[in-house]
Protein backbone atom coordinates (compact mmCIF):
# COMPACT_ATOMS: atom_id res chain seq x y z
CA UNK A 1 0.00 0.00 0.00
CA UNK A 2 1.34 3.46 -1.05
CA UNK A 3 1.43 5.31 1.96
CA UNK A 4 2.71 9.03 0.49
CA UNK A 5 5.18 9.48 3.47
CA UNK A 6 3.02 9.56 5.98
CA UNK A 7 4.91 7.25 8.54
CA UNK A 8 7.55 10.32 8.86
CA UNK A 9 4.56 12.00 10.65
CA UNK A 10 4.25 8.77 13.09
CA UNK A 11 0.96 7.62 11.71
CA UNK A 12 2.24 3.90 11.23
CA UNK A 13 -0.06 0.95 9.77
CA UNK A 14 -3.00 2.73 8.63
CA UNK A 15 -5.99 1.32 6.43
CA UNK A 16 -5.82 3.01 3.70
CA UNK A 17 -3.90 6.41 2.68
CA UNK A 18 -5.68 8.36 -0.27
CA UNK A 19 -3.87 11.42 -2.03
CA UNK A 20 -5.95 13.86 -3.75
CA UNK A 21 -9.02 12.38 -4.74
CA UNK A 22 -11.56 13.73 -6.91
CA UNK A 23 -14.58 15.79 -5.28
CA UNK A 24 -16.97 12.50 -7.12
CA UNK A 25 -14.13 9.69 -4.97
CA UNK A 26 -14.27 12.12 -1.68
CA UNK A 27 -18.49 12.48 -1.88
CA UNK A 28 -18.51 8.82 -2.37
CA UNK A 29 -16.29 8.12 0.89
CA UNK A 30 -17.90 10.54 2.70
CA UNK A 31 -21.18 9.34 2.56
CA UNK A 32 -20.02 5.67 2.73
CA UNK A 33 -18.22 6.29 5.98
CA UNK A 34 -21.68 8.11 7.28
CA UNK A 35 -20.17 11.85 7.82
CA UNK A 36 -23.08 13.65 6.08
CA UNK A 37 -25.99 13.27 3.10
CA UNK A 38 -26.53 14.68 -0.30
CA UNK A 39 -28.50 17.91 -0.73
CA UNK A 40 -31.00 17.66 -3.92
CA UNK A 41 -28.43 20.33 -5.47
CA UNK A 42 -25.96 17.75 -4.86
CA UNK A 43 -23.92 19.22 -2.44
CA UNK A 44 -22.69 17.29 0.52
CA UNK A 45 -23.59 18.21 3.45
CA UNK A 46 -22.40 17.85 7.11
CA UNK A 47 -23.07 19.10 10.70
CA UNK A 48 -20.00 19.96 12.95
CA UNK A 49 -20.96 19.12 16.32
CA UNK A 50 -20.71 21.54 18.85
CA UNK A 51 -18.04 23.64 17.50
CA UNK A 52 -19.98 25.53 14.57
CA UNK A 53 -17.43 28.48 14.53
CA UNK A 54 -13.98 29.10 15.32
CA UNK A 55 -12.67 28.85 18.82
CA UNK A 56 -10.43 31.43 19.26
CA UNK A 57 -9.64 30.50 23.04
CA UNK A 58 -7.98 27.22 21.85
CA UNK A 59 -5.72 28.51 19.28
CA UNK A 60 -1.88 28.51 20.15
CA UNK A 61 1.71 29.36 18.57
CA UNK A 62 4.76 27.37 19.39
CA UNK A 63 6.60 29.79 21.26
CA UNK A 64 10.40 29.22 19.94
CA UNK A 65 13.78 30.71 20.30
CA UNK A 66 13.51 31.75 16.51
CA UNK A 67 9.56 33.54 16.43
CA UNK A 68 9.68 34.82 20.24
CA UNK A 69 10.09 38.19 19.33
CA UNK A 70 8.18 38.42 15.90
CA UNK A 71 4.85 37.48 17.64
CA UNK A 72 2.39 40.12 18.81
CA UNK A 73 1.80 37.65 22.15
CA UNK A 74 -1.04 37.86 24.42
CA UNK A 75 -5.06 37.11 24.18
CA UNK A 76 -5.18 36.44 20.55
CA UNK A 77 -1.40 34.93 20.02
CA UNK A 78 -1.05 32.47 22.82
CA UNK A 79 2.27 30.38 23.29
CA UNK A 80 2.50 26.70 23.82
CA UNK A 81 5.88 25.22 24.30
CA UNK A 82 7.63 23.11 21.97
CA UNK A 83 7.10 20.06 24.52
CA UNK A 84 3.51 20.13 24.84
CA UNK A 85 2.62 20.99 21.43
CA UNK A 86 5.03 17.42 20.17
CA UNK A 87 3.06 16.08 23.09
CA UNK A 88 0.17 16.75 20.96
CA UNK A 89 1.10 16.06 18.13
CA UNK A 90 2.19 12.28 18.49
CA UNK A 91 -1.15 11.55 20.26
CA UNK A 92 -2.57 12.64 17.39
CA UNK A 93 -0.56 10.86 14.97
CA UNK A 94 -1.45 7.70 16.82
CA UNK A 95 -4.83 8.34 17.20
CA UNK A 96 -4.68 8.53 13.27
CA UNK A 97 -3.22 4.78 13.11
CA UNK A 98 -5.14 1.93 11.76
CA UNK A 99 -7.67 4.59 10.28
CA UNK A 100 -8.45 5.53 6.20
CA UNK A 101 -6.49 8.81 5.88
CA UNK A 102 -6.87 11.31 3.41
CA UNK A 103 -4.17 13.33 1.95
CA UNK A 104 -4.58 16.51 -0.09
CA UNK A 105 -1.30 18.39 -1.70
CA UNK A 106 -2.36 21.93 -2.71
CA UNK A 107 -0.83 25.38 -2.60
CA UNK A 108 -1.40 28.66 -1.63
CA UNK A 109 -0.29 31.65 -3.02
CA UNK A 110 -2.21 31.77 -6.61
CA UNK A 111 1.46 33.70 -8.16
CA UNK A 112 4.00 31.50 -9.01
CA UNK A 113 6.62 33.82 -7.44
CA UNK A 114 5.21 33.43 -3.86
CA UNK A 115 3.19 29.90 -3.83
CA UNK A 116 3.76 28.01 -0.89
CA UNK A 117 3.23 24.16 -0.90
CA UNK A 118 0.52 22.67 1.53
CA UNK A 119 0.13 18.86 2.74
CA UNK A 120 -3.07 18.34 4.76
CA UNK A 121 -3.44 15.38 6.31
CA UNK A 122 -7.04 14.40 7.60
CA UNK A 123 -9.40 11.69 9.39
CA UNK A 124 -12.45 12.67 7.37
CA UNK A 125 -12.93 12.72 3.65
CA UNK A 126 -15.31 15.59 3.58
CA UNK A 127 -12.79 18.08 5.19
CA UNK A 128 -10.24 16.72 2.86
CA UNK A 129 -13.03 17.71 -0.24
CA UNK A 130 -13.41 21.00 1.87
CA UNK A 131 -9.59 21.89 1.80
CA UNK A 132 -9.45 20.49 -2.01
CA UNK A 133 -11.90 22.99 -2.85
CA UNK A 134 -10.49 26.20 -0.83
CA UNK A 135 -6.77 25.60 -1.83
CA UNK A 136 -5.16 25.73 -5.34
CA UNK A 137 -5.47 22.52 -6.96
CA UNK A 138 -2.13 21.39 -8.45
CA UNK A 139 -2.23 20.29 -12.02
CA UNK A 140 -1.13 16.49 -12.69
CA UNK A 141 2.07 17.30 -13.83
CA UNK A 142 2.42 19.77 -10.43
CA UNK A 143 1.34 16.58 -8.47
CA UNK A 144 3.25 14.24 -10.00
CA UNK A 145 6.45 16.73 -9.25
CA UNK A 146 5.22 18.11 -5.73
CA UNK A 147 7.94 16.61 -3.67
CA UNK A 148 8.36 17.79 -0.20
CA UNK A 149 5.40 20.09 0.94
CA UNK A 150 6.41 23.41 2.50
CA UNK A 151 4.04 23.23 5.33
CA UNK A 152 2.11 19.81 6.59
CA UNK A 153 -0.71 20.10 8.59
CA UNK A 154 -2.77 16.67 10.67
CA UNK A 155 -6.38 17.19 10.94
CA UNK A 156 -8.14 15.12 13.28
CA UNK A 157 -11.58 16.18 14.92
CA UNK A 158 -12.29 12.66 16.76
CA UNK A 159 -8.67 13.24 18.72
CA UNK A 160 -10.44 15.32 22.02
CA UNK A 161 -7.27 16.81 23.95
CA UNK A 162 -7.02 16.44 27.73
CA UNK A 163 -6.69 19.79 29.02
CA UNK A 164 -5.45 19.14 32.44
CA UNK A 165 -2.63 16.63 30.71
CA UNK A 166 -2.36 18.38 27.10
CA UNK A 167 -1.90 22.26 28.81
CA UNK A 168 -4.64 23.66 26.72
CA UNK A 169 -7.94 25.25 26.99
CA UNK A 170 -10.44 22.49 26.12
CA UNK A 171 -10.82 19.07 24.11
CA UNK A 172 -9.60 21.21 20.61
CA UNK A 173 -6.19 22.69 19.74
CA UNK A 174 -5.62 24.85 16.81
CA UNK A 175 -2.00 24.80 17.18
CA UNK A 176 0.74 26.16 14.87
CA UNK A 177 4.79 25.96 14.91
CA UNK A 178 6.27 27.90 12.71
CA UNK A 179 9.79 27.20 12.73
CA UNK A 180 8.73 23.31 12.26
CA UNK A 181 6.40 24.32 9.45
CA UNK A 182 3.63 22.04 10.92
CA UNK A 183 -0.06 22.32 11.70
CA UNK A 184 -2.21 20.56 13.99
CA UNK A 185 -5.54 20.67 14.46
CA UNK A 186 -7.71 18.34 16.98
CA UNK A 187 -10.99 18.44 18.75
CA UNK A 188 -12.95 20.52 15.95
CA UNK A 189 -14.74 19.38 13.11
CA UNK A 190 -15.53 23.17 11.89
CA UNK A 191 -13.54 23.37 8.59
CA UNK A 192 -13.04 26.83 9.48
CA UNK A 193 -10.06 26.22 11.43
CA UNK A 194 -8.41 24.61 8.46
CA UNK A 195 -8.58 27.41 6.05
CA UNK A 196 -7.56 30.11 8.61
CA UNK A 197 -4.50 28.10 9.77
CA UNK A 198 -3.40 28.27 6.15
CA UNK A 199 -3.97 32.08 6.38
CA UNK A 200 -2.02 32.48 9.46
CA UNK A 201 0.93 30.67 8.21
CA UNK A 202 1.20 33.12 5.15
CA UNK A 203 0.78 36.19 7.12
CA UNK A 204 3.67 35.23 9.20
CA UNK A 205 5.72 34.33 6.16
CA UNK A 206 4.66 36.85 2.83
CA UNK A 207 6.06 39.71 5.27
CA UNK A 208 9.25 38.19 4.87
CA UNK A 209 8.82 38.71 0.82
CA UNK A 210 7.88 41.95 0.66
CA UNK A 211 4.11 41.17 0.28
CA UNK A 212 1.71 42.56 2.57
CA UNK A 213 -1.35 39.79 3.91
CA UNK A 214 -4.82 40.64 3.71
CA UNK A 215 -7.99 39.24 5.45
CA UNK A 216 -10.37 41.23 1.76
CA UNK A 217 -11.55 39.84 -0.80
CA UNK A 218 -10.38 41.15 -4.45
CA UNK A 219 -12.11 41.69 -7.68
CA UNK A 220 -11.43 43.34 -10.92
CA UNK A 221 -12.70 45.06 -14.23
CA UNK A 222 -13.07 42.44 -16.72
CA UNK A 223 -12.26 44.75 -19.21
CA UNK A 224 -9.45 47.86 -17.95
CA UNK A 225 -7.90 44.62 -15.43
CA UNK A 226 -8.78 47.60 -12.65
CA UNK A 227 -8.07 46.38 -9.16
CA UNK A 228 -10.05 46.37 -5.93
CA UNK A 229 -10.02 44.93 -2.55
CA UNK A 230 -12.52 44.86 0.34
CA UNK A 231 -11.19 44.32 3.93
CA UNK A 232 -13.79 42.87 6.37
CA UNK A 233 -14.23 40.77 9.10
CA UNK A 234 -17.03 37.72 8.71
CA UNK A 235 -20.23 38.87 8.26
CA UNK A 236 -19.49 42.25 6.66
CA UNK A 237 -19.60 41.82 2.82
CA UNK A 238 -16.52 40.72 1.51
CA UNK A 239 -17.78 37.66 -0.30
CA UNK A 240 -21.22 39.19 -1.33
CA UNK A 241 -20.05 42.90 -2.22
CA UNK A 242 -16.93 41.42 -4.48
CA UNK A 243 -19.07 38.85 -6.11
CA UNK A 244 -20.12 41.60 -8.59
CA UNK A 245 -21.10 40.02 -11.89
CA UNK A 246 -20.39 43.01 -13.81
CA UNK A 247 -16.45 42.29 -12.30
CA UNK A 248 -14.11 39.26 -12.24
CA UNK A 249 -13.53 37.88 -8.50
CA UNK A 250 -10.32 37.19 -7.72
CA UNK A 251 -10.95 35.93 -4.35
CA UNK A 252 -13.03 36.39 -1.10
CA UNK A 253 -10.97 36.48 1.59
CA UNK A 254 -7.33 36.18 1.81
CA UNK A 255 -5.02 38.04 -0.33
CA UNK A 256 -1.70 39.27 -0.82
CA UNK A 257 -0.34 42.74 -1.85
CA UNK A 258 2.98 42.55 -3.97
CA UNK A 259 5.07 44.89 -6.21
CA UNK A 260 3.35 43.29 -8.98
CA UNK A 261 -0.40 43.22 -7.90
CA UNK A 262 -2.89 41.14 -5.94
CA UNK A 263 -2.85 37.67 -5.77
CA UNK A 264 -5.55 35.14 -4.02
CA UNK A 265 -3.73 32.88 -1.33
CA UNK A 266 -6.65 30.50 -1.66
CA UNK A 267 -8.11 28.53 -4.88
CA UNK A 268 -11.83 28.42 -3.17
CA UNK A 269 -14.45 30.61 -1.57
CA UNK A 270 -15.85 30.11 1.99
CA UNK A 271 -19.36 31.75 1.93
CA UNK A 272 -21.92 32.54 4.60
CA UNK A 273 -25.02 30.88 4.41
CA UNK A 274 -27.65 32.40 6.49
CA UNK A 275 -30.67 33.81 5.03
CA UNK A 276 -28.89 33.18 1.40
CA UNK A 277 -31.20 33.66 -1.62
CA UNK A 278 -31.40 33.57 -5.41
CA UNK A 279 -32.00 36.97 -5.93
CA UNK A 280 -29.48 39.00 -3.53
CA UNK A 281 -26.23 36.24 -3.54
CA UNK A 282 -27.01 34.52 -7.61
CA UNK A 283 -23.08 33.35 -7.68
CA UNK A 284 -23.02 31.77 -4.10
CA UNK A 285 -26.11 30.43 -4.25
CA UNK A 286 -25.37 28.54 -7.29
CA UNK A 287 -22.23 27.36 -6.28
CA UNK A 288 -24.04 25.07 -3.82
CA UNK A 289 -24.18 21.89 -6.06
CA UNK A 290 -21.85 18.56 -6.37
CA UNK A 291 -18.24 19.01 -5.38
CA UNK A 292 -19.31 21.53 -2.65
CA UNK A 293 -19.49 21.17 0.61
CA UNK A 294 -21.85 22.61 3.38
CA UNK A 295 -21.82 22.86 6.84
CA UNK A 296 -24.69 23.16 9.36
CA UNK A 297 -27.09 24.20 7.27
CA UNK A 298 -31.13 23.04 8.11
CA UNK A 299 -31.99 20.67 5.01
CA UNK A 300 -35.47 19.12 4.94
CA UNK A 301 -34.85 15.10 5.17
CA UNK A 302 -37.23 14.33 2.67
CA UNK A 303 -37.01 16.43 0.16
CA UNK A 304 -33.16 17.36 0.36
CA UNK A 305 -34.19 21.17 0.23
CA UNK A 306 -32.11 23.87 2.45
CA UNK A 307 -33.64 26.20 4.35
CA UNK A 308 -31.16 29.07 4.37
CA UNK A 309 -33.43 31.00 6.87
CA UNK A 310 -32.82 28.17 9.97
CA UNK A 311 -29.86 29.68 12.02
CA UNK A 312 -31.11 26.89 14.79
CA UNK A 313 -28.04 24.74 13.96
CA UNK A 314 -25.68 28.29 14.20
CA UNK A 315 -25.76 31.33 12.25
CA UNK A 316 -22.63 30.78 11.26
CA UNK A 317 -23.97 28.00 8.44
CA UNK A 318 -21.68 27.68 5.46
CA UNK A 319 -20.51 26.70 2.36
CA UNK A 320 -16.79 25.80 0.61
CA UNK A 321 -16.74 25.35 -3.07
CA UNK A 322 -13.52 25.89 -5.62
CA UNK A 323 -13.66 29.20 -7.57
CA UNK A 324 -14.64 28.46 -10.47
CA UNK A 325 -17.87 27.65 -9.44
CA UNK A 326 -18.69 31.40 -10.04
CA UNK A 327 -19.10 32.57 -13.58
CA UNK A 328 -17.37 35.60 -13.77
CA UNK A 329 -13.83 33.97 -11.45
CA UNK A 330 -10.51 35.71 -13.01
CA UNK A 331 -8.36 32.60 -13.94
CA UNK A 332 -5.10 32.51 -12.24
CA UNK A 333 -6.72 34.15 -9.58
CA UNK A 334 -4.23 37.39 -9.96
CA UNK A 335 -4.93 40.98 -10.47
CA UNK A 336 -2.68 44.89 -10.60
CA UNK A 337 -2.16 46.94 -7.82
CA UNK A 338 -5.51 48.10 -6.71
CA UNK A 339 -6.85 51.39 -7.06
CA UNK A 340 -9.21 51.63 -4.82
CA UNK A 341 -9.64 49.58 -0.94
CA UNK A 342 -12.85 49.02 0.24
CA UNK A 343 -13.01 49.17 4.32
CA UNK A 344 -16.50 47.36 5.06
CA UNK A 345 -17.90 47.36 8.96
CA UNK A 346 -21.67 46.34 10.00
CA UNK A 347 -21.96 48.93 12.64
CA UNK A 348 -24.34 47.29 14.77
CA UNK A 349 -25.34 50.93 16.55
CA UNK A 350 -26.43 52.05 12.60
CA UNK A 351 -24.05 55.64 13.14
CA UNK A 352 -21.57 55.26 10.93
CA UNK A 353 -22.07 56.95 7.65
CA UNK A 354 -22.62 54.09 4.76
CA UNK A 355 -20.13 55.44 3.01
CA UNK A 356 -16.73 57.66 3.65
CA UNK A 357 -13.76 58.83 1.56
CA UNK A 358 -10.65 58.41 4.00
CA UNK A 359 -7.90 60.44 3.77
CA UNK A 360 -4.47 58.61 4.21
CA UNK A 361 -3.89 59.52 7.61
CA UNK A 362 -7.81 58.20 8.68
CA UNK A 363 -7.15 55.03 6.65
CA UNK A 364 -4.15 54.24 8.66
CA UNK A 365 -5.87 54.69 11.62
CA UNK A 366 -9.32 52.73 10.48
CA UNK A 367 -7.14 49.89 9.22
CA UNK A 368 -5.60 49.29 12.66
CA UNK A 369 -8.88 49.84 14.39
CA UNK A 370 -10.71 47.49 12.10
CA UNK A 371 -14.55 48.28 13.55
CA UNK A 372 -17.36 46.29 13.05
CA UNK A 373 -19.83 44.01 14.50
CA UNK A 374 -19.16 40.48 16.23
CA UNK A 375 -22.23 38.83 14.04
CA UNK A 376 -23.69 35.93 15.79
CA UNK A 377 -22.27 32.35 15.45
CA UNK A 378 -18.76 33.46 13.79
CA UNK A 379 -17.54 32.15 17.21
CA UNK A 380 -18.74 29.88 19.71
CA UNK A 381 -20.91 31.99 22.61
CA UNK A 382 -21.86 35.28 20.34
CA UNK A 383 -25.66 35.21 20.08
CA UNK A 384 -26.58 38.95 18.98
CA UNK A 385 -24.05 41.37 17.26
CA UNK A 386 -21.26 43.04 19.36
CA UNK A 387 -19.43 45.85 18.30
CA UNK A 388 -15.83 44.52 18.44
CA UNK A 389 -12.18 46.24 17.14
CA UNK A 390 -9.86 43.47 15.38
CA UNK A 391 -6.92 45.00 14.22
CA UNK A 392 -6.01 45.13 10.38
CA UNK A 393 -9.62 43.66 9.90
CA UNK A 394 -8.47 40.19 10.53
CA UNK A 395 -6.36 40.27 14.36
CA UNK A 396 -7.39 36.34 15.17
CA UNK A 397 -4.95 35.66 11.99
CA UNK A 398 -2.42 38.08 12.00
CA UNK A 399 0.68 36.83 14.25
CA UNK A 400 3.02 39.53 14.04
CA UNK A 401 3.09 42.95 15.57
CA UNK A 402 -0.15 45.19 13.84
CA UNK A 403 2.59 48.00 13.18
CA UNK A 404 4.34 45.43 10.48
CA UNK A 405 1.02 45.24 8.29
CA UNK A 406 0.01 48.88 8.90
CA UNK A 407 3.63 50.19 7.77
CA UNK A 408 3.03 48.09 4.48
CA UNK A 409 -0.08 49.65 3.58
CA UNK A 410 0.99 52.48 4.15
CA UNK A 411 3.89 52.18 1.94
CA UNK A 412 1.60 50.93 -0.76
CA UNK A 413 -0.75 53.92 -0.57
CA UNK A 414 1.79 56.33 -0.44
CA UNK A 415 3.87 54.34 -3.49
CA UNK A 416 0.38 54.11 -5.76
CA UNK A 417 -1.91 56.60 -4.52
CA UNK A 418 -4.76 54.07 -3.80
CA UNK A 419 -7.82 55.53 -3.13
CA UNK A 420 -9.63 54.31 0.13
CA UNK A 421 -13.60 54.34 1.23
CA UNK A 422 -15.06 53.07 4.79
CA UNK A 423 -18.50 51.67 3.83
CA UNK A 424 -20.67 50.78 6.87
CA UNK A 425 -23.16 47.44 5.44
CA UNK A 426 -24.82 47.66 9.39
CA UNK A 427 -27.65 49.01 10.24
CA UNK A 428 -29.58 52.00 9.19
CA UNK A 429 -31.67 54.49 10.96
CA UNK A 430 -31.45 53.21 14.45
CA UNK A 431 -29.75 50.91 16.23
CA UNK A 432 -29.49 46.99 15.59
CA UNK A 433 -31.19 46.92 19.28
CA UNK A 434 -33.64 49.16 18.57
CA UNK A 435 -34.91 46.79 15.64
CA UNK A 436 -33.44 48.84 12.74
CA UNK A 437 -32.81 47.05 9.64
CA UNK A 438 -29.39 47.06 7.98
CA UNK A 439 -29.07 48.91 5.04
CA UNK A 440 -30.14 47.75 1.80
CA UNK A 441 -27.94 45.49 -0.01
CA UNK A 442 -28.49 47.40 -3.44
CA UNK A 443 -27.98 50.37 -2.18
CA UNK A 444 -24.72 49.43 -0.99
CA UNK A 445 -23.61 47.74 -4.21
CA UNK A 446 -23.96 51.06 -5.96
CA UNK A 447 -22.12 53.23 -3.52
CA UNK A 448 -18.95 50.87 -3.97
CA UNK A 449 -19.53 50.79 -7.81
CA UNK A 450 -19.58 54.70 -7.52
CA UNK A 451 -16.25 54.16 -5.98
CA UNK A 452 -14.71 51.67 -7.96
CA UNK A 453 -15.90 53.77 -11.06
CA UNK A 454 -14.49 57.48 -10.32
CA UNK A 455 -18.33 58.25 -9.77
CA UNK A 456 -17.52 60.44 -6.37
CA UNK A 457 -14.80 62.26 -8.11
CA UNK A 458 -16.41 65.40 -8.98
CA UNK A 459 -19.40 64.85 -5.89
CA UNK A 460 -19.75 67.22 -3.53
CA UNK A 461 -18.88 65.64 0.18
CA UNK A 462 -20.01 66.80 3.51
CA UNK A 463 -17.64 66.44 6.81
CA UNK A 464 -18.95 64.37 9.91
CA UNK A 465 -17.72 66.51 12.73
CA UNK A 466 -17.92 62.68 15.07
CA UNK A 467 -16.49 60.92 13.07
CA UNK A 468 -14.21 62.53 11.21
CA UNK A 469 -14.88 61.65 7.65
CA UNK A 470 -16.37 62.97 4.64
CA UNK A 471 -19.36 61.38 3.19
CA UNK A 472 -20.98 62.14 -0.46
CA UNK A 473 -24.28 63.93 -0.80
CA UNK A 474 -25.46 61.92 -3.70
CA UNK A 475 -24.56 58.59 -5.36
CA UNK A 476 -26.28 56.94 -8.82
CA UNK A 477 -28.84 54.81 -8.31
CA UNK A 478 -28.68 55.62 -4.12
CA UNK A 479 -31.76 58.47 -2.78
CA UNK A 480 -29.68 60.91 -1.01
CA UNK A 481 -31.60 60.29 2.25
CA UNK A 482 -29.59 56.99 2.25
CA UNK A 483 -26.11 58.81 2.68
CA UNK A 484 -26.83 60.96 5.48
CA UNK A 485 -26.44 58.32 8.71
CA UNK A 486 -28.18 61.39 10.99
CA UNK A 487 -30.49 62.12 9.05
CA UNK A 488 -32.07 58.43 9.05
CA UNK A 489 -32.78 58.47 12.14
CA UNK A 490 -36.11 60.54 13.50
CA UNK A 491 -35.02 61.26 16.74
CA UNK A 492 -31.67 63.44 16.12
CA UNK A 493 -30.83 63.10 19.74
CA UNK A 494 -30.68 59.44 20.30
CA UNK A 495 -28.82 59.46 17.38
CA UNK A 496 -26.40 62.29 18.60
CA UNK A 497 -25.81 60.20 22.15
CA UNK A 498 -25.23 56.72 19.83
CA UNK A 499 -22.63 58.36 17.68
CA UNK A 500 -20.69 59.88 20.19
CA UNK A 501 -20.41 56.77 22.37
CA UNK A 502 -19.24 55.06 19.34
CA UNK A 503 -16.79 57.85 18.60
CA UNK A 504 -16.09 57.04 22.59
CA UNK A 505 -14.79 53.90 21.92
CA UNK A 506 -13.13 54.12 19.13
CA UNK A 507 -10.57 56.53 20.73
CA UNK A 508 -10.44 54.39 24.29
CA UNK A 509 -9.55 51.09 22.25
CA UNK A 510 -6.79 53.21 20.09
CA UNK A 511 -5.42 55.03 23.25
CA UNK A 512 -4.78 51.93 24.62
CA UNK A 513 -4.21 49.73 22.19
CA UNK A 514 -1.82 51.87 19.99
CA UNK A 515 -0.46 54.46 22.46
CA UNK A 516 3.02 54.67 20.21
CA UNK A 517 0.89 55.05 16.71
CA UNK A 518 2.40 58.45 15.05
CA UNK A 519 0.01 61.81 16.45
CA UNK A 520 -1.17 62.34 12.53
CA UNK A 521 -2.81 59.06 12.16
CA UNK A 522 -4.37 59.22 16.33
CA UNK A 523 -6.04 62.55 15.22
CA UNK A 524 -7.27 61.38 12.33
CA UNK A 525 -9.76 59.23 13.88
CA UNK A 526 -13.62 60.35 15.32
CA UNK A 527 -13.59 62.82 17.87
CA UNK A 528 -16.49 62.68 20.72
CA UNK A 529 -17.77 66.16 20.94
Amino acid sequence: METYGIEKLGIIGPKAVYRNLTPAQLTEAALRRGEGTLSNTGALVVTTGKYTGRSPNDKFIVDTEGVHNEIAWGKVNRPISREKFNAIKEKVAAYLQGREIFIFDGMAGADPKYTKKFRIVNELASQNLFIHDLLIRPTAEELANYGEPDYTMLVAPGFKCDPAVDGVNSEAAIMIDYEAHMIVICGSQYSGEIKKSVFSTMNYVMTKENVLPMHCSANMDPVTGETAVFFGLSGTGKTTLSADPARQLIGDDEHGWSPDGVFNFEGGCYAKCINLSAENEPDIYNAIKFGSLVENVVMDPETREFDFNDGSLTENTRVGYPIDYINNAAVPSRGGIPKVVIFLTADAFGVLPPISRLSREAAMYHFVTGFTSKLAGTERGVTEPQPTFSTLFGEPFMPMDPAVYAEMLGEKLDKYGTKVYLVNTGWAGGSAASGAKRMKLSYTRAMVTAALNGSFDNIEFKHHDVFNVDYPTECPNVPAEKLDARGMWEDKAAYDEQANKLAQMFADNFAKKYPNMPKEIAEAGPKPL
